[in-house]
């Protein structure tokens, strides 16, 4: 427990007690729940609650009423409260000894890199599955995005407590990947010189020439003796190692790891697809009709029943992703995470559904749609590759603006919200960026501790640093934002939203900034300058763990 819950908790406690004496309630049993919060208004103080207007039907008195009798017995010095008033109808807002904050620093020092780490989903076993590209060309946008907010998810999750496994499904079975196949060949064919036509719903990709002339220069025309169903499984297979390497490359070089990469292919090579289909019968969920199969999901809220097999006897889509589920279910997850891009939010209903009708818990499985992202450049939009002339890449945009800039611009907004990257900005070096705002934060303090070592200054142990000199409003800024790392961990893990990260780590900048402009760090008081690069120490700290949940790097020197 931190110490600004460690204080909370007191607090919670001191009042109940004040509210019991007063003869508010008769027992604790009676008292709602005290909820006590941070006013947005530094004037109102430190933390406010509304446990007076929560006690009008129990005490039957006004509220205001009830808080000067609450604030009576109350008293000060309990749970380092330093004042207490009443506001509007029956707030008590309440102002603290700020020595409580002193602490934090010790608690971060100590802690280091697992500072911020919370408890709340202890042991809570969790698989997320994001990117999940089709392995037939590179990873656009749309992918970046979902990689940038499903690997900082992941971490976030972890510092959680949760145990996290990142997934990658392989979508290797379908048409697409068909397509893939007969597309290499037909380059392969060209490379040997041979006048083919490329097939419909081919992919034109400069990899796909770029893996053709490799076979061709490797292979001669000896592809061309093997019969029809060999030559087809060979380009195949070699298509998609080509392709599912060169998304590994771009992946690694994006600074995410899987811990998974499931085969939609191994779904039928086990008859799990068969499997799925005899369980839903089985249950009663499917129906035949105009020579298809179908799935009962509105019985499961869906807005209308699916087919799960066509009357030609091909499976849908959705057959293999229940089937590819239900497996997910067996693993025992306590939680299953899906990142899906912007245009599968009307799958979700369906997907759910089929969970359902096979005695799973649909609340288990939740699906974040990660929207799309739209580039600009000189104030326009940029729809093409100055490289290539193509879409742009996620490869492009790394070349372009690099890895931190893109994780920080695709994970600042919530991933349900259409985001315009600005490309300009995100390779300025300016306070306008606020990647570089941030991470100049802590170049900034690896500044002033390269200037003490320089000046001979030796930074104590924390216990020996007068800490007690940390007197000014901005200092006790930093150590209440510093101590609400484990509290934005923890809520920012239940509600799955990583961009509420971004926002602390670029909050807790620019109160360094505005400080850094106040303050000299090093002072001729000895003692104030130990304290002051203490309070620094655990910034510095902060920051570069709270970048690290996002994936971007924190540097000693900008």
């Amino acid at each position: 427990m931190s110490i600004l819950e460690q204080l909370q908790v007191a607090v919670k406690e001191a009042l109940a007690d004040a509210t019991l004496e007063a003869g508010l309630v008769a027992t604790k049993d009676e008292l709602p729940t005290i909820t006590l919060e941070v006013p947005k208004d530094k004037t109102h103080g430190d933390l406010a609650t509304n446990l007076a207007m929560q006690l009008t039907k129990i005490a039957k008195k006004n509220p205001r009423q009830i808080a000067e009798a609450i604030i009576e017995k109350l008293g000060t010095g309990r749970a380092s409260i330093q004042s207490a008033e009443i506001a509007g109808p029956g707030f008590i807002n309440f102002r603290l000894d700020k020595s409580y904050l002193y602490p934090i620093i010790g608690e971060v020092l100590t802690q280091g890199k697992q500072y911020g780490n919370a408890a709340t989903k202890q042991g809570k076993k969790v698989q997320v599955e994001f990117v999940s590209a089709n392995p037939t060309g590179s990873l656009h946008l749309g992918h970046a995005r979902g990689a940038a907010v499903g690997d900082a998810l992941c971490n976030v999750l972890s510092a959680a407590g949760c145990d996290v496994t990142r997934e990658y499904y392989i979508n290797d079975a379908g048409n697409q990947v068909n397509n893939l196949a007969k597309s290499i060949e037909a380059r392969y064919r060209q490379a040997l010189g041979q006048a083919v036509e490329m097939p419909e719903d081919g992919y034109h990709g400069e990899d796909i020439v770029g893996f053709a002339k490799q076979l061709a220069e490797q292979e001669g025309d000896r592809l061309l003796s093997l019969s029809d169903e060999e030559r087809f499984d060979y380009f195949r297979t070699y298509g998609l190692e080509k392709e599912l390497a060169k998304i590994k490359r771009d992946l690694a070089r994006f600074n995410v790891q899987f811990d998974e990469w499931y085969s939609e292919s191994s779904l039928y090579e086990n008859n799990q697809v068969t499997v799925v289909l005899d369980a839903l019968k089985a249950q009663g969920h499917v129906y035949e009709l105009d020579g298809a199969v179908w799935l009962s999901s509105t019985t499961f809220g869906d807005d209308k029943d699916r087919v799960l097999v066509k009357n030609d006897g091909s499976y849908t889509y959705l057959t293999p992703d229940a089937a590819y589920h239900m497996g997910k279910y067996a693993q025992g997850y306590d939680e299953m995470i899906n990142i899906w891009g912007a245009d599968h939010h009307g799958y979700i209903p369906r997907m759910k559904a089929a969970m359902a009708a096979l005695g799973n818990d649909p609340e288990k499985l939740t699906v974040l749609i990660a929207q799309m992202v739209s580039l600009f450049q000189n104030g326009e939009k940029v729809k093409m590759s100055k490289r290539t002339g193509k879409a742009v890449t996620m490869e492009d945009l790394m070349d372009e603006v690099g890895v931190d800039a893109i994780r920080y611009f695709f994970t600042m907004r919530s991933m349900d919200s259409h985001l315009d990257f600005d490309m300009d900005l995100a390779v300025s070096k300016s306070n306008e960026n606020p990647v570089f705002y941030v991470q100049y934060a802590h170049a900034r303090i690896c500044s002033i501790f390269r200037q003490a070592e320089e000046q001979g200054i030796v930074i104590r142990p924390w216990q020996d640093a007068t800490i007690s000199k940390l007197v000014t409003e901005q200092e006790f800024d930093l150590l209440r934002k510093i101590g609400e790392l484990p509290e934005t961990i923890a809520e920012a893990a239940r509600i799955y939203a990583p961009h509420t990260i971004i926002r602390y780590v670029y909050e807790l900048a620019s109160l360094f900034h505005s400080y850094y402009k106040a303050e000299r760090v090093i002072t001729e008081d000895v003692e104030q300058s130990q304290a002051r690069l203490q309070l620094l120490a655990a910034l510095q700290i902060t920051l570069a763990n709270t970048l690290a949940l996002v994936g971007v790097s924190a540097p000693d020197k900008m």
